[in-house]
């Protein structure tokens, strides 16, 4: 009883840590709640991330719509693209995919081929360099970053959707690539400490999910691998 208690604080403590945290930056730096709102909302969508549940995505999808104005309305344009055009509807139907192969509280993952990950990093080099053209045509701010996290973002999108185990190597790299992001936007934009934050917070749910998507992954092998050696052990 005592173990399961501590698990549960354990759990939900960092949620609540951060919250408190987003609240006093967010006063402090006097934010609207509006561009906040989905942060909050981001709370619940990493705990549900660090457990691999297929109802992150759900509720992650709706909530890029909000993160969308907010990445519009500090001149992100390549996130805010990100998130209303890739994110939301991408997040969406990994839901309904992950419904489908549904196992446990999660989904059944695979792996990639190797010609299908060549094929990956090629396509990601070569949308990096248009898009980064395009940004630096239009001026958008912190282009390199932008791009960076942008490509990231819609690559683990796709990986996450199919349930490629690869998504959770690459979105902890990501993940540190958005920590440094808003450290360096609050020289000039004192009020992204709320957006990092977010981010640590973010980042620790990820680590969890990694692990967590390793050991399920591990038992969907072994559960696998029983199951095709057992017509041979029953002749």
């Amino acid at each position: 009883m005592q173990k399961n208690t501590k698990d549960k604080i354990l759990f939900f403590a960092p949620m609540a840590i951060t919250f408190v945290l987003l609240t006093i930056a967010r006063i402090y730096c006097h934010q609207p709640l509006l561009r906040t709102l989905p942060l909050y909302i981001s709370l619940v969508v990493g705990l549900l991330q660090s457990r691999v549940s297929r109802y992150a995505p759900l509720i992650g999808g709706f909530n890029s719509l909000l993160y969308a104005y907010v990445y519009y309305y500090f001149g992100l344009m390549a996130m805010a693209a990100y998130a209303l055009f890739f994110s939301c509807p991408l997040q969406l139907i990994t839901f309904l995919q992950w419904h489908k192969r549904a196992y446990k509280h999660s989904t059944v993952f695979r792996c990639m081929t190797t010609k299908q990950r060549i094929w990956t990093t090629i396509a990601c080099v070569a949308t990096w360099l248009v898009t980064y053209a395009i940004l630096k045509a239009i001026g958008s701010s912190y282009q390199l970053l932008d791009n960076t996290i942008s490509l990231f973002g819609i690559l683990i999108s796709i990986l996450t959707m199919f349930a490629f185990i690869e998504y959770t190597y690459l979105i902890i790299i990501s993940s540190l690539i958005s920590i440094y992001l808003h450290a360096r936007m609050m020289v000039d934009q004192p009020e992204q400490i709320t957006y990092l934050i977010f981010s640590i917070y973010s980042f620790i749910c990820i680590l969890k999910g990694f692990f967590q998507a390793r050991a399920l992954y591990k038992e969907q092998q072994e559960l696998a691998a029983s199951q095709s050696l057992k017509p041979n052990a029953e002749s």
